[in-house]
C-alpha cells in the first residue's frame, strides 16, 4: 500500500509520454527449485570452452580501464565469420539495444515503419519510445509473413526470420524481391533465431545498400548472459548506428563481453555441434507434440509454437507450471490459443511431453 501510494506521487516527475508508454514484458525468470524452463528460449547447452577460458583470462587489474569504445576484437571476429569487412559490423549490448539504435536512427521518418502484425512484441515498443507511426501487416491464415503484402511507400520495413513467436521461416529468394523493389528505405532482418534451420540474408547486404541484418550472440552461441548483439550491413548504415551509440553510450560492451564474443564466433566447431542437437531435439519434440495431438506450427527457431485443438493456451500453461514445466504464453489476439515451447535438453524435452500428455489425459 506504501510502495504504491509512493509510486504515484511520484510519478509526477515522469515527462508526458513517458506515462503513454506501454513497456515491453520480458520472459519470467523464477527462481524455483527442480523447474523445467522452456519459456524464454535460452540454449539448453552451454557456451563455448573458449569464450570461458578467454573471459577468465580477462578477469585482471585491466578492469579498471574502459573497454575498447570501438570493440575491434569483437568486430572483425564477426566480420572473419560472416565474410565480410569490419565497417560492416556494428556490435551493442545485446540485439535489443541494437535494435534500438535502428529505430531510433535509421526508421523513424514522416512515413510509418512497417511490420508483421504478430512478430517481436520489442518492435511496437520501440516505436512508442521514439515516437515513430507504425503499421502492421496481418501475417496469412499459415501464420506465414507475406513480403508482397508490404507496400514499397514506408518509412522502413522490420521483420524477423524466423519470425517470432511463431517460428516460421522466410526463403531468401522472398526477402530478395522486397529489396529488389523496396529501394528507397531500409529493411532489416532480425535474425535472432536464423542459426537454428533458416537462411541468413547477411551475403545479400553486398548487394543491396539499404538492407540490414540484426544478429545475437543469446541464442545459437549461448551467451544470454552475456549480452551481445550486431548488425551487418552497408557501412554507411553502420556508421549511422555509431553515430546513434555514440550519443548514447560509447562503452556498450565490457572486456568480457568483447573477449568472450570474439572466441565464440571463432569456435566453430562448438557452435556447429551445439546448434545441431537443438535443431534434432526439435524435430523429436515436434513428433512427440503431434502424437498428442496438438498444432504445430513448422518451426526453423529453437523452438516450437503449438496449440490443442479444443484446450485454451492459458490453462495448459497454468496447467504445466503446477507440474514445474514454464512455457510462454501470449494473450494476444489470434495467437492466445498457442504455447511458445523452447527446446531443452532431452530430457527435458520429456519432462514437459510427460507433463502435457498427463495435463491431456486428466481433461479427456
Amino acid at each position: 500500500m506504501v510502495a504504491g501510494c509512493y509510486g504515484r506521487h511520484m510519478s509526477k516527475y515522469w515527462s508526458d509520454f513517458v506515462h503513454q508508454l506501454q513497456p515491453y514484458v520480458p520472459g519470467e525468470q523464477p527462481n524455483i527449485a527442480n523447474l523445467v524452463k522452456l519459456n524464454t528460449n535460452e540454449n539448453p547447452y552451454g557456451p563455448s570452452p573458449r569464450a570461458l577460458t578467454a573471459m577468465q583470462a580477462e578477469l585482471s587489474d585491466q578492469l579498471r580501464r574502459y573497454p575498447d569504445p570501438q570493440s575491434s576484437l569483437l568486430v572483425e571476429a564477426a566480420a572473419r565469420y560472416y565474410g565480410v569487412e569490419p565497417a560492416r559490423v556494428f556490435v551493442g549490448n545485446g540485439s535489443d539495444e541494437v535494435l534500438a539504435h535502428v529505430f531510433h536512427g535509421l526508421l523513424s521518418h514522416d512515413k510509418p515503419v512497417l511490420f508483421p502484425d504478430i512478430s517481436y512484441s520489442f518492435y511496437p515498443v520501440y516505436c512508442g519510445l521514439y515516437r515513430i507511426a507504425a503499421k502492421t501487416i496481418p501475417l496469412n491464415k499459415h501464420f506465414e509473413i507475406q513480403l508482397d503484402d508490404y507496400p514499397a511507400d514506408n518509412g522502413g520495413v522490420i521483420f524477423p526470420n524466423p519470425n517470432a513467436p511463431t517460428g516460421v521461416a522466410l526463403p531468401l529468394s522472398e526477402i530478395e524481391a522486397l529489396l529488389e523493389r523496396n529501394t528507397e528505405s531500409v529493411v532489416v532482418v532480425d535474425e535472432a533465431y536464423v542459426d537454428f534451420g533458416a537462411q541468413s540474408a547477411v551475403a545479400l547486404t553486398k548487394r543491396y545498400p539499404q538492407l540490414l541484418v540484426i544478429q545475437t550472440l543469446s541464442k545459437a552461441r549461448s551467451l544470454a548472459g552475456l549480452r551481445v548483439g550486431l548488425a551487418i550491413g552497408h557501412p554507411s548504415l553502420i556508421e549511422g548506428l555509431v553515430r546513434i551509440k555514440d550519443s548514447f553510450n560509447s562503452y556498450p560492451l565490457d572486456r568480457l563481453a568483447i573477449v568472450g564474443g570474439a572466441a565464440a564466433f571463432d569456435d566453430v566447431d562448438h557452435f556447429e555441434r551445439t546448434r545441431a542437437l537443438v535443431m534434432a531435439s526439435r524435430e523429436r519434440l515436434t513428433s512427440e507434440l503431434k502424437q498428442l495431438g496438438m498444432d504445430v506450427l513448422p518451426s526453423a527457431a529453437n523452438f516450437v509454437f503449438a496449440r490443442h485443438p479444443t484446450l485454451p493456451g492459458a490453462q495448459l500453461a497454468e496447467a504445466l507450471r503446477e507440474r514445474a514445466v514454464l512455457v510462454r504464453h501470449f494473450k494476444a489476439e489470434r495467437i492466445h490459443p498457442y504455447l511458445r515451447i523452447t527446446v531443452g535438453l532431452p530430457e527435458e524435452n520429456e519432462k514437459l511431453v510427460q507433463a502435457l500428455g498427463d495435463v491431456l489425459k486428466q481433461d479427456s
